[in-house]
């Protein structure tokens, strides 16, 4: 008999890396959305849409019941967790999207709550499930995502498994960091300081390599948290240059000192001290193989970029990256100012 999944928020990154991956591997699969985003065109024709708003809880319930798989990338808040207790018994493997941004810093923070260099969370390297999580009952992306995670667990019985991905990238991102260095290769720009040097790491997810992680996640159902993350955790540098060697662009990296005074030469990953995440769990509890690399994966995500901004503004195309701080990635006329002098 073939197996059915249900991906809610199923039109964002992850969910259509994981509806192709899912396809290719037998499943009926049905995306459940608002309607506030188009399928892609590779995968209209081949899988079900469900118009469905994630609140209501009735509406959850009546479509995930007797689901192989159900993937939840939209779940945020403990509240988001209740309606899975209508469902023990009733669907074979539930994961949750959660984010590595849910571990406490051995310094007692956590990456919401850093407000710079000196209070940014120091964490092992690397970091594995059994580090320490936010407990703070607070407003805010992290502590709300811990306290689902823990909600969920509650739940005696539930087959779920959380994920906790990095910085994110794939086709389909509304927030791809590399635009930082893939404007710099449009814009023809030959120098990019970084500081550190670029050797600062920040754990990269693939799409790919979720969508990997929930497959595997559905064909061993348990009560489990996994990283999902990329082989490796790349440097800033090395970020940089996979991106300007899949664009054929040939530029100069300059060092340049950390300091409060500028924002020259500070990427979206470029964090004070490392943030990388084991990956020995999913290999272990799931016989992970790795996908890929940051460098091997990248690819298609700068492709997607690229058609997509075409002749129109980056901004208007990618509202999202102004959570990041892109109005301010692009100074070129002080990085030439410090760089000169």
């Amino acid at each position: 008999m073939q197996k059915d999944a249900l991906l809610l928020g199923g039109t964002g990154q992850v969910g259509t890396a994981t509806a192709r991956a899912l396809l290719a591997d037998g499943y009926a699969v049905t995306i459940a959305h608002r309607g506030t985003r188009p399928l892609p065109p590779d995968l209209a024709g081949h899988v079900t849409e469900l118009s469905l708003d994630r609140s209501e809880a009735d509406s959850l319930t009546a479509a995930a019941r007797g689901r192989d798989l159900v993937l939840d990338c939209i779940a945020f808040s403990p509240a988001d967790a209740e309606p899975y207790r209508a469902l023990v018994g009733d669907i074979g493997s539930l994961v949750m999207i959660s984010t590595a941004s849910v571990y406490l810093g051995e310094n007692g923070t956590y990456m919401d709550a850093a407000t710079g260099d000196d209070d940014f969370p120091r964490l092992a390297v690397p970091v594995t499930e059994q580090h320490p999580i936010v407990t703070a009952e607070v407003e805010g992306y992290s502590p709300q995502k811990a306290a689902l995670e823990r909600a969920l667990f509650a739940i005696e019985g539930l087959p779920v498994t959380v994920l906790r991905p990095g910085a994110i990238h794939g086709p389909g991102s509304p927030a791809l960091r590399e635009w930082y260095f893939i404007k710099r290769a449009l814009d023809g720009r030959r120098r990019v300081p970084l500081v550190d040097g670029g050797a600062s790491r920040f754990a990269t997810s693939a799409t790919v390599v979720i969508a990997e992680l929930v497959r595997l996640a559905a064909q061993h159902p348990g009560a489990r948290v996994l990283n999902a993350v990329d082989d490796d955790a790349p440097t800033v540098l090395e970020i940089g240059q996979a991106v300007f060697d899949h664009l054929g662009h040939d530029a100069a990296f300059v060092a340049v000192d950390r300091g409060p005074d500028s924002s020259v030469g500070y990427t979206p990953w470029s964090v004070p001290v490392p943030v990388v995440l084991s990956m020995q769990a999913a290999i272990d509890e799931l016989g992970y193989v790795p996908v890929g690399t940051h460098r091997s994966t990248i690819g298609p995500a700068i492709d997607a970029m690229l058609a997509a901004v075409a002749d129109r503004d980056w901004r208007e195309v990618f509202p999202g990256l102004t959570r990041y701080g892109a109005d301010e990635w692009f100074d070129y006329e002080a990085e030439d100012s410090l760089l000169d002098s």
